[in-house]
């Protein structure tokens, strides 16, 4: 006994180091850390707490409660606390419960934030922006907009009530928490989605309760989960708004159209619960077939006709009129009106009617060929001028061409045209008429002849009178008299002799003879020479008054020629 009060008294060096290590260790665990204390007492709002130091600690019983509320604390109880400092200018300990909590909620905290777990708290007070959230000692904030799924009017029965949070950001330095109720209300809300769709099938007929309605469609609920119903698959008619055949609490019976895993979206149908009219529709409605509908749409490149319930048709554009071509299909027909049609087109895969409404009236090529056969004479004014020739208003809005070929016999197309003007009132020729491609061709030339027709009387060999209109250098140019044909007599061919053979000595005006040297019709041309005519006239006056074989000079047989010719025409004079 006395051996060991001695060893106490008298302990060796490592003893002494040994005890002030664990002297050194205990006062530094105790400074900032969280220890276990004693109620040794309860002051009117104060505990009196003994951690074992020379002096107690004192702290507000508010500590103790949760949410701000206070708790049921009593003498005896063993509390953890946070010790600040061992001891104060008044000799005593700087306690704290609220940072005892909070140290340990932290450490609690992060490891369920790495985890990705829940956490319990309860709302106990509103602030900017959100509310404030204690998480058993550990105070978060709640934006507003994390509350609920939806915006929440009253949050009243949300407050002081413990429920699940999401941690969405944490910042200890800072002493930052922030969290999330909507979050673990989706969370739930995918669970049971998730459990709702893999109780429905694709094709399933249920019943479903209208939730909401939007332009595009309606919104079914299907007990739990939202189905969407466009409003393409309401009805096989067309519905130009859902409200038309749906009001918000309505039941309906819908079928399940296509389910997507990955989103959970619903696609509805209430169209395909009805017979589809389109099944026999090719055999309803046969090309060519004439038959009534109404107007339900009207669009820039035509409109659209409803022959039943459930099946549409377009007229185009083009398909509309014989006559209005660049109108509007708004100034043709109007919304609701009833039209007859012909089924031009019928593609059941693509669902796709194609009507014409012109075909119901009587083509005005047709009917413009009946009243005026080709050959007719023809009168209207000129509504364009273009390029290529002259647009002629006619009978029942349809217009006739006269091609620039078609203007004058002799002027050239681009010349003649220039003698015409917008709105003159002109008289033509019906040439040809083609109701297949909506075409009239006119002529002005023709009603006038042809001068090609005044060939028919010439024949090679042939002696004509010609006027010459005009000299050139290689040649004259005439015309033939009481015709209007027109010929080219080269140098070569003005004269058999050769020192004659000068166009400088013709003048316009002048009358000459010659003779047809050839009649192209298909190249509207004939062909005349003074030299065959002189040659001609050789070869006759030869072989009538000898030849110079004979005895007789050619100078003897030309003036017995002429002088013949000469006593004829004053016979004639004479007989005058």
């Amino acid at each position: 006994m006395s051996d060991q009060l001695s060893k106490e008294l008298n302990p060796t060096h490592d003893e002494f180091a040994a005890m002030l290590a664990e002297s050194l260790a205990k006062d530094d665990l105790f400074e900032g850390s969280v220890v276990k204390g004693k109620v040794v007492g309860i002051e009117k709002d104060m505990a009196v707490i003994d951690v074992g130091l020379k002096m107690e600690g004192r702290i507000a019983l508010k500590e103790f409660g949760i949410g701000g509320k206070p708790g049921d604390l009593k003498v005896g109880d063993t509390v953890e606390v946070y010790l600040e400092r061992v001891e104060n200018a008044l000799g005593e300990a700087v306690l704290s419960r609220d940072k005892a909590r909070r140290e340990e909620s932290w450490t609690r905290l992060e490891r369920l934030h790495e985890k990705g777990e829940k956490v319990t708290g309860v709302i106990f007070n509103k602030v900017k922006g959100g509310f404030t959230v204690d998480l058993d000692g550990a105070v978060a904030f709640l934006p507003g907009s994390q509350v609920d799924i939806r915006p929440v009017r009253d949050i009243g029965p949300l407050m002081h009530q413990p429920q699940p949070f999401q941690i969405l950001k944490m910042d200890r330095r800072r002493g930052n928490i922030v969290v999330s109720r909507r979050s673990v209300l989706e969370e739930t809300r995918a669970e049971q989605r998730a459990d709702i769709v893999a109780r429905l099938e694709e094709g399933q007929v249920i019943d479903g309760l209208v939730k909401n309605i939007t332009d595009y469609g309606a919104f079914i609920d299907l007990g739990g989960i939202d189905g969407l119903l466009h409003v393409t698959d309401m009805a096989w008619r067309r519905v130009n708004h859902p409200s038309e055949i749906l009001n918000v609490g309505d039941t309906v019976k819908v079928q399940i159209i296509r389910i997507n895993p990955e989103t959970q979206r619903i696609s509805l149908g209430m169209k395909q619960l009805q017979a589809d009219p389109w099944s026999a529709i090719a055999e309803k409605y046969p090309v060519g077939a004439k038959i009534k509908g109404t107007v339900t749409n009207i669009a820039d490149y035509g409109a659209f006709v409803e022959l039943e319930p459930g099946v549409e048709g377009l007229i185009h554009v083009s398909e509309m009129s014989w006559t209005k071509k660049n109108t509007h299909p708004g100034k043709i027909v109007s919304t609701s009106q009833q039209v007859d049609v012909q089924v031009l087109e019928v593609d059941p895969q693509k669902r796709r009617i194609s009507l014409g409404l012109k075909q119901t009236q009587e083509n005005p090529w047709d009917s413009f060929l009946a009243q005026h056969p080709k050959g007719s004479i023809v009168e209207g004014p000129i509504r364009n001028i273009t390029e290529f020739g002259l647009f002629i208003g006619l009978d029942n809005g349809v217009d006739g061409m006269v091609h620039l070929s078609d203007l004058d016999w002799s002027k050239p197309g681009d010349e003649a045209i220039k003698d015409y003007k917008k709105g003159d009132v002109v008289k033509a020729v019906v040439l040809d008429v083609d109701g297949a491609k909506e075409r009239i061709s006119l002529g002005i030339k023709q009603l006038s002849g042809d001068p090609v027709d005044a060939m028919g009387k010439f024949k090679k060999g042939d002696a004509v009178t010609c006027t010459v209109t005009s000299v050139q250098e290689n040649g004259v140019e005439v015309k033939v008299a009481d015709t209007d044909l027109t010929s080219f007599i080269k140098r070569s061919d003005l004269s058999r002799d050769r020192s004659e053979q000068r166009p400088e000595r013709f003048n316009v005006g002048d009358k000459v003879d010659a003779s047809v040297l050839s009649v192209d019709k298909a190249a509207r041309r004939i062909s005349v020479s003074i030299k065959a005519l002189e040659i001609a006239e050789e070869k006759q006056a030869v072989a009538q008054y000898g030849s110079s074989d004979s005895g007789a000079s050619l100078g003897d047989i030309f003036k017995a020629a002429i002088k013949k010719r000469e006593s004829s025409e004053a016979d004639e004079d004479a007989g005058e």
